[in-house]
């Protein structure tokens, strides 16, 4: 983790989460059409979320824990997972009129029972007195999400699911909720879009989820296994300086861990060439004004350093003059050393201008540092360094008195896959790795023999996992892209990955013997746009060459 003096925002202990619970109630449309979800729209009195329409849900009271022996469970079926059902069966019958119990011989509860329940009296009790036993083993969970940081008021909340019982009709308390209604989830989305049907975070997300189901059993299929399918606690940024959140599994979310680990909404997520966004104290990042398919955003020049230590460059990108410029004028012209990661036209050519720059203003020229071009490097990416970088070697900024004991080390990994020369950078003081293009944020690097290798590029991911383990490292900053969070479980999946690729690959190739790169592309990257293709087949190559060496027999 960074050291708790570098972050930017002052520490900011979040508010305690409550626990509650919410339940979709599914069913399938009336002649064929599709899965449907009960909503309401809350008051718009409400404390929280007022005027929003939701799932039926609330708090966890104490009786609902008290009520297990009243309920039907599943053998692996939890005791917190149980009181989390009852919650919600309490809660739907509460708010909506809707009863998941059934009596001894197996019916579900109908109306007369449900005009016997008194909705503001204790619940489980009532029940229990008609012979009702209540449908927790009917209710599954869905997902888990802890509301943002930022919230004043936050509450821990399973998602779960069930099935509305047949018969029943949905009747609104009229008191916290009104209006129910059955919507397909794609409605109620593009209602949100057209501004008529206001949700919060966390249902819009839900909804985009369920939305690839067919139908219920499809949902309740997929949850049968006891666990959730996605657990989230959301970040928010700014963006076109408005509020936006993210879950784990978007580009920003890393970033805004990084940046504001306790939640505050400070940190603007616009990609701009203009000027550097600070990450930590120590730590700013300039996006050269080059994006593209290739580039994304544009190429990502760090400067890790501050006044009292001088900086480090790493990857000053294409030779862009005002780029370098504004570059050299964050660091306050103290540039001490350039790196670049490795010699691709996107991220060293500004080496050497950026050196002329600091020599032009009277200092002294910062060596530009990295690892010479192989002879398999292409023309345009030739390179070869002041001096040599050597693997673990380490690069120390470190102030003098009066401020003595700031110190910032970074740590050469030499990662060879994507170029031969490619080498990554851990500022081992705050646990973080500077990936270059080894790994990016949204996309996949591509890996182009014969000065890109797959067996390399699979082996230097192994080597960095490794890496994190031994330093702690939390976060990845790329050469493209915002920083990543979960830094092990992001070069976890980035292995699967590729991985999966190669299958595909090799299954492309045994259905194709006699194929053409051309062929096997097709079939192996179906799954990505056909303007892509010739990109890919790069990459193809790389699996290609692979699984040769590997299997010498798939020639």
């Amino acid at each position: 983790m960074p050291r708790p003096g570098q972050q930017l925002h002052p520490h900011r202990e979040p508010v305690a989460t409550r626990p509650a619970a919410t339940v979709l109630l599914l069913r399938d449309a009336p002649g064929n059409g599709g899965l449907e979800v009960l909503m309401t729209r809350r008051s718009a009195q409400a404390s929280f979320a007022p005027g929003a329409h939701v799932f039926p849900g609330g708090g966890i009271d104490a009786l609902d824990a008290q009520s297990h022996s009243v309920a039907d469970r599943r053998p692996a079926q939890s005791a917190l997972h149980l009181t989390q059902a009852i919650a919600a069966i309490r809660e739907s019958f509460e708010e909506l009129g809707v009863l998941l119990a059934r009596h001894a011989d197996g019916r579900m509860a109908d109306a007369q029972d449900i005009a016997a329940i008194d909705r503001s009296q204790p619940f489980a009790a009532q029940c229990a007195a008609r012979g009702l036993r209540l449908a927790a083993d009917s209710v599954y969970l869905l997902a888990h999400w802890t509301a943002d940081r930022d919230l004043a008021r936050r509450f821990a909340v399973p998602f779960l699911v069930a099935r509305m019982p047949e018969g029943q009709v949905p009747v609104a308390d009229e008191a916290e909720q009104f209006e129910p209604l059955w919507v397909r989830p794609a409605d109620a989305l593009a209602r949100h879009e057209a501004g008529q049907f206001f949700m919060i975070f966390p249902t819009i997300r839900t909804l985009q989820r369920l939305s690839g189901f067919a139908h219920a059993q499809a949902v309740l299929d997929a949850v049968a296994h006891e666990r959730p399918l996605w657990v989230s606690c959301p970040r928010t940024g700014l963006l076109a300086g408005r509020q936006a959140r993210y879950m784990e599994d978007e580009a920003p979310f890393g970033e805004l861990a990084l940046v504001c680990p306790d939640g505050q909404i400070a940190h603007p997520l616009d990609w701009q060439s203009e000027r550097p966004v600070a990450l930590l104290r120590n730590l700013q990042r300039l996006t050269a004004p080059n994006p593209g398919v290739m580039t994304g955003p544009g190429t990502n020049s760090y400067l890790v350093g501050e006044p009292a230590t001088g900086f480090i460059a790493i990857d000053p990108g294409p030779a862009d003059a005002e780029h370098l410029d504004k570059l050299w004028r964050a660091a306050g012209g103290d540039i001490r050393a350039i790196v670049c990661t490795h010699s691709h036209a996107d991220h060293a050519p500004g080496a050497a201008p950026l050196q002329a720059l600091c020599v032009r203003a009277g200092n002294a020229p910062p060596p530009i540092l990295g690892l010479p071009s192989a002879p398999t490097a292409r023309a345009a990416s030739r390179f070869t360094p002041d001096r040599a970088l050597q693997d673990r070697e380490s690069l120390v900024l470190q102030a003098k008195a009066p401020e003595r004991g700031i110190t910032h080390t970074l740590q050469v990994v030499h990662t060879p896959g994507h170029a031969a020369n490619h080498l990554c950078l851990l500022l081992l003081e705050d646990g973080l790795l500077f990936s270059g293009d080894h790994v990016l944020n949204g996309s996949t690097t591509v890996v182009d023999p014969p000065d890109g290798n797959m067996a390399d590029y699979l082996d230097s991911l192994e080597r960095l996992d490794a890496c994190c383990v031994q330093h702690g490292v939390e976060f990845i900053l790329p050469a493209h892209g915002y920083v990543l969070g979960d830094a092990r479980g992001a070069l976890a999946r980035l292995r699967a990955h590729r991985l999966a690729r190669e299958a595909r690959v090799l299954a492309a190739m045994q259905a194709l013997p006699r194929g053409s790169l051309e062929d096997w592309v097709r079939h192996a990257y179906d799954d990505v746009p056909q303007r892509m293709w010739p990109v890919a087949q790069r990459s193809l190559l790389a699996h290609v060459e692979r699984i040769r060496a590997l299997q010498p027999g798939n020639d």
